[in-house]
């Protein structure tokens, strides 16, 4: 734990916390929540807010904004999120974010896990249970985030812009699809039960891409909870201060609030 916030916490106090999250680790944390020692109240944020960093951050720091004292700390259940989290404002209370680039080092559990994957297999696109669940879809019926489930989009732009606009903007829907060849699903034990690995599988066959499959580890998410913020793998960022990306290995750091005169 980091020495100015264990000044003020003992470390056999229960504490009292609150979780601002994406949604798409909620299994996760409520789990993690149910188990720990500490005394938390979750507060879930849609996944689809990363697609915008600004927003994503205006988000977030609304919900800490809400906050008036209460907690011993408030925790965030993200990542760098291309800078999303950049910018963010500890008020009142101190926040506690881990360093990771993106939350697919939440369900790998570390940094070094995440980047050895995606060092060895690049153009991958990761899936969990959340990302699953949390897309406000049918899973059966993937949405044009996911590059499936065009046919009635096309249809739909054909009749809103005629024929020749239509395909301009379903290419144009598609071309992020460039950028990958393989479907990654990261698989936790407690969701196994689910089977979302088979709908990642249909993913990967219908774009004819590779498939593998990863065993989750939610230790990462677990230590956020319990309350046990080693400097290595968290950030812990006092009222007064707000968070910065290094662009080094341990990804987050912090600075002084800048004050307008």
């Amino acid at each position: 734990m980091d020495d100015k916030l264990n000044n003020q916490i003992p470390e056999e106090k229960r504490m009292r916390l609150k979780i601002i999250s994406c949604d798409v680790l909620f299994r996760e944390v409520c789990l993690c929540a149910a188990h720990s020692k500490n005394i938390l109240d979750l507060d879930f944020l849609p996944k689809g807010l990363h697609d915008n960093p600004d927003v994503m951050r205006s988000e977030i720091q609304k919900k800490i904004d809400e906050n008036k004292n209460g907690y011993d700390a408030l925790l965030l259940g993200y990542a760098l999120c291309s800078n999303g989290i950049v910018g963010v404002k500890a008020r009142e209370m101190p926040l506690v974010i881990p360093r990771a680039h993106d939350c697919i080092t939440l369900f790998l559990g570390s940094r070094d896990r995440y980047t050895k994957y995606f060092n060895d297999h690049p153009g991958t696109y990761y899936y969990t249970s959340g990302w699953f669940e949390r897309s406000g879809i049918k899973v059966v019926d993937r949405s044009v985030e996911d590059g499936l489930g065009l046919g009635n989009l096309y249809e739909e732009y054909v009749r809103k812009y005629g024929e020749d606009n239509a395909k301009y903007l379903m290419e144009f829907e598609n071309s992020w699809l460039k950028n990958y060849s393989q479907v990654t699903f990261i698989d936790i034990d407690f969701v196994k039960f689910l089977n979302y690995n088979e709908e990642a599988k249909k993913i990967a066959q219908q774009r004819n891409w590779k498939y593998d499959e990863l065993s989750g580890n939610i230790n990462l998410i677990k230590k956020l909870i319990d309350g046990e913020w080693n400097e290595d793998e968290f950030m812990i960022v006092q009222p007064g201060e707000e968070i910065t990306a290094t662009y080094d290995n341990l990804i987050l750091g912090c600075k002084k609030t800048e004050t307008k005169a």
